[in-house]
């Protein structure tokens, strides 16, 4: 359902810290022009954690206005399994294509207690929910046991986004999943080698600032023709990197910024880039001929 590129979406404020909903719409009308097939409103990206849960479903509301044919997968993850519900529901309400729900995070669930928040989240909905693995973010790995227990028997459950960074993990998942399910990168610098394991699709920062590159390169990978599609890999290696120099998504704020897609406003507890990561940044944007 979500194979290709996904993009992540950043969520644009003012200078007074509210959401810029002109900004917004101009950037979901920039990814589908752009080629991306699902845009993901309120994940981390999308500084989900600071959004309060007016401005949560305002942002959703917004995408799913907004998009002419791309599909909608909505962040609507969190620590408490009846909150994950209530946002889950409302998203699906709204008219969300499906959902993206990520691990409970701080209170390191056991792989269990994981198991059981999904089953949970995957009955209180009818759209499809992609599980999101990020442990560098939650301090609880979804191990590849438990990503195919799911996959098996929660059948609301149709893919995970794997930003554990561990392939060894992600091919247990590929290897030993149901086949409709989906295995989705969720790290740019790993999402060609993934697609060459039989992934089927990325979860991307850098799509929000180069959609039309971060899809040539899943083409060529969906269609099998690795070579061309290292060379984008290698090419686009250094800003896939360096956008997580700094924790996400500074970097990519402040690349939005340097294109014209608002002013890199962030919300504490994040601050604005450092001098450091600005001039590493601009020399990536430079290369590329982004502006």
């Amino acid at each position: 359902m979500f194979e290709g590129v996904a993009t992540a979406l950043i969520t644009p404020f003012t200078k007074s810290g509210e959401v810029d909903e002109e900004c917004l719409r101009r950037i979901v009308r920039f990814q589908e022009e752009n080629g991306v097939s699902t845009l993901v409103p309120c994940g981390s990206t999308g500084e989900s954690a600071t959004l309060s849960h007016e401005e949560h479903i305002k942002v959703i509301k917004i995408v799913i206005d907004e998009v002419k044919h791309a599909q909608v997968l909505a962040g609507a993850g969190s620590n408490s399994t009846s909150e994950a519900v209530y946002l889950s529901r409302t998203a699906a309400d709204l008219g969300a294509d499906g959902i993206l729900s990520i691990s409970p995070y701080c209170n390191k669930p056991t792989q269990e207690g994981i198991f059981q928040h999904y089953k949970v989240v995957s009955e209180s909905v009818d759209v499809p929910i992609v599980i999101y693995n990020v442990p560098g973010r939650t301090a609880s790995n979804i191990t590849a046991e438990t990503s195919v227990r799911i996959a098996r028997e929660l059948p609301g459950v149709v893919g995970i986004k794997e930003a554990s960074g561990n392939l060894i993990q992600i091919g247990k998942i590929l290897a030993k999943k149901p086949k409709d399910f989906e295995v989705l990168s969720g790290d740019d610098a790993q999402t060609f080698p993934i697609i060459a394991m039989g992934g089927c699709g990325v979860i991307s920062v850098a799509a929000n600032c180069c959609p039309n590159t971060v899809c040539q390169m899943m083409d060529l990978c969906l269609r099998e023709k690795f070579i061309d599609a290292s060379a984008i890999h290698y090419r686009m290696l250094p800003l896939f990197t360096d956008l997580f120099l700094e924790s996400n998504p500074i970097p990519i704020k402040y690349v939005m910024k340097r294109l014209g897609f608002g002013n890199g406003e962030l919300r504490l507890p994040l601050t604005y880039i450092s001098e450091h990561g600005a001039a590493v940044l601009d020399s990536d944007i430079e290369d590329l001929g982004l502006i």
